[in-house]
């Protein structure tokens, strides 16, 4: 709620700093867009007059992490049936985070929907607070930083966890590909890059584990 009402607020700010649009279009963006780092994108490509077109194909670079999101999902929505739509359509970053942390309790499929569903709210709410404050005489100078502060976070509770791998390998394929094709292109390769690696080690240490179970086994037996 903390994390989605602040960088929502932000959203708010910069839409009506940016764009002049106020309330009624906070709300509706953060409604049916509702696209994080994408409406941030919004606010520069509705200032600068982009055509749709250029501000379709960036955006689909910028968010097309969201796929790894939902290919991880696929088997955890099923059980909610018609309602697996729900969730799908609000796998955001935060909402993805939480999900994988709740997901190592085995969390109802119920529970999982309500997260993504009040996270939708709150972040909802924050643009509406956002639009308002943004007429108080205060300078908003630096507010867009929030949302690289998210990613910061995320990326210090993955390395945080027992598994070191994908943070790493997340940050080289980054690199990597942000000095190959720069800023505006990077995204997309790097974790298409990332996610190759990651499931081709998955595969390798769940067999190292298979293998290691069969070998206790097999002493247990012999003993």
């Amino acid at each position: 709620m903390f994390g989605y009402l602040f960088l929502g607020t932000t959203f708010g700010i910069l839409l009506r700093s940016k764009t002049g649009y106020g309330v009624f279009t906070a709300i509706i963006s953060s409604t049916f867009v509702y696209a994080g780092s994408g409406q941030f994108l919004m606010c520069d490509l509705i200032k600068d007059q982009v055509p749709l077109y250029t501000a379709a194909v960036m955006t689909i670079l910028l968010n097309s992490r969201h796929i790894f999101y939902g290919l991880s999902f696929i088997s955890k929505f099923k059980p909610l049936g018609k309602l697996k739509f729900i969730p799908i359509l609000e796998l955001t970053d935060e909402t993805y985070s939480v999900l994988c942390f709740t997901d190592k309790d085995k969390a109802d499929p119920l529970c999982m929907l309500f997260i993504s569903i009040f996270d939708h709210l709150y972040w909802i709410a924050g643009s509406v607070i956002g639009s308002l404050v943004s007429n108080l005489p205060f300078d908003f100078t630096g507010v867009e930083f929030s949302m690289t502060a998210l990613f910061v976070v995320l990326f210090v509770d993955q390395w945080k966890s027992s598994m070191h791998l994908p943070a790493i390998t997340g940050f080289f394929s980054s690199v990597l590909f942000l000095i190959i094709l720069g800023p505006d292109s990077f995204i997309f390769p790097s974790l298409l890059l990332s996610a190759i690696i990651l499931i081709f080690a998955k595969s390798r240490i769940d067999g190292g584990n298979s293998e290691s179970e069969n070998q206790s086994v097999g002493k247990q037996v012999e003993s």
